[in-house]
């Protein structure tokens, strides 16, 4: 599977985005609006389009990034919010950031990844989270495809991926996700482990 920066480029300029909903999702939202740091240095890996950033950004968070292999996506967001920094808009592998961070936002990129890459994720995670730095977001609890993103998974497959380096805070089915998406979609928050 050759998940790199060509495929994802064609599915963007293509519009073969299902996983797209056009808006932020209502569990981030509802996340993001109990933030109160406007300093937090957030990352949004495989962000895509980025309604996440974008609500972020125009709730005065100021040091959004985003980080994507697909430079259509990333330049999705700056026409939208011209205002946003262009020095935050990271073309790259998430695998290869060497920037640090106090809150990592997940949507759909967990799920996007080969999945043999899902125990490095958390590894990567731990190590570019600042001391008490956590993920949050969402992650699919359904078995969605094997062949192609986005592929899911449970909750048990990824308390094991997640316990070796953080302390899991919530992880729970999502009360408010989008019709299609619901009863499918686990909400969770983990912490860096301070070791």
């Amino acid at each position: 599977m050759d998940l790199n920066a060509d495929f994802w480029d064609n599915k963007y300029q293509s519009n073969d985005i299902g996983w797209d909903l056009g808006a932020i999702s209502p569990p981030l939202q509802a996340y993001f609006d109990q933030l109160t740091n406007l300093e937090l240095k957030i990352l949004i890996p495989g962000g895509g389009n980025c309604y996440e950033a974008e609500y972020l950004y125009n709730k005065g968070f100021i040091n959004v990034y985003v980080v994507d292999l697909s430079k259509t996506a990333l330049d999705s967001l700056k026409t939208r919010v011209p205002d946003f920094p262009s020095s935050n808009l990271i073309v790259n592998n998430f695998f290869d950031l060497d920037m640090t961070f106090d809150l990592i936002i997940e949507q759909t990129f967990f799920c996007a990844i080969d999945p043999r890459l899902r125990s490095s994720y958390a590894k990567k995670a731990s190590e570019i989270l600042n001391l008490k730095g956590k993920v949050a977001g969402l992650l699919f609890d359904a078995i969605l495809n094997t062949t192609h993103p986005p592929f899911g998974g449970s909750k048990t497959e990824y308390l094991g991926y997640f316990k070796p380096y953080f302390d899991i805070k919530v992880m729970k089915e999502a009360y408010n996700s989008i019709k299609p998406r619901a009863g499918r979609e686990l909400f969770f928050v983990i912490k860096k482990k301070d070791n």
